[in-house]
């Protein structure tokens, strides 16, 4: 594959962070950028894949927050040259370095919904042929 956007992590700017926790954020950015790494963190996926695993973020956002992983050197954006093309998402090196922040908010997560009840949908993978059916924890 190709890679239409190769971007490296950029400099830190001057700005002065009250705490490392402030940057971290900022980098990762919002809920829903989070979701898409925590998506990737399992692999590359293709737009398409990752829009089906989000159902609840609109096309719109789910473009804005894919563009603004890449800016921030997180995640690359693969496309073989087709017509259509076929493009593919998957974390950069830096990227991966969050697998263990990005785990950590799932553990948590998980344990949250076992102790308020919170029901949480999680897609489990289907085998081929297979149709996908939803896990749920905190029930």
């Amino acid at each position: 594959m190709v890679s239409t956007r190769n971007r490296t992590p950029r400099p830190d700017d001057g700005r002065l962070y009250s705490c490392p926790v402030e940057l971290t954020l900022e980098v990762i950015g919002g809920k829903w950028a989070t979701v898409v790494l925590s998506h990737l963190k399992e692999g590359a996926l293709r737009y398409g894949e990752l829009r089906r695993r989000m159902p609840g973020v609109s096309e719109k956002v789910l473009v804005q927050r894919l563009r603004g992983l890449e800016e921030r050197g997180l995640i690359t954006r693969h496309s073989d040259g087709g017509s259509p093309p076929a493009v593919e998402y998957r974390l950069t090196e830096e990227g991966v370095t969050l697998t263990p922040v990005l785990e950590a908010l799932y553990s948590w997560g998980r344990a949250r919904a076992s102790r308020t009840g919170a029901i949480v949908a999680q897609p489990v993978r289907p085998a081929t042929g297979e149709k996908q059916h939803e896990q749920r924890y905190g029930d």
